[in-house]
């Protein structure tokens, strides 16, 4: 059975979560200065998002010594070469996700 507190905090979670990708959306943002805080605000959530859960997906592997850590390096390596070289986001991950996938069948 789910614990409350975790329960609660998966939907506070979620609350945030639809918050910062829907209010932006209707929020009348064309009057916004660039240089504003809230324009740099709203520029920088997305890649400390993408920082936090790289840290959060990571941070098992470095922290037990029996999980082999070659799908992780394997998959990271192939993000940052693939989005290197087409500046495409969805293929950089559907590509790091693919070499992590076949290299954890493989090991």
């Amino acid at each position: 059975m789910l614990r409350s507190d975790v329960l609660i905090l998966a939907l506070i979670t979620g609350a945030c979560t639809w918050g910062f990708r829907y209010l932006p959306l209707r929020m009348d943002l064309s009057d916004l200065n660039r240089d504003g805080p809230l324009a740099r605000f709203l520029a920088a959530t997305g890649p400390a998002a993408i920082g936090s859960l790289f840290v959060a997906a990571v941070m098992p592997y470095l922290q037990h010594q029996g999980i082999t850590q070659w799908p992780l390096v394997a998959g990271v390596l192939a993000v940052a070469v693939v989005f290197a070289a087409t500046r495409a986001a969805v293929v950089a991950t559907l590509s790091g996700a693919i070499v992590y996938g076949g290299m954890t069948a493989l090991i």
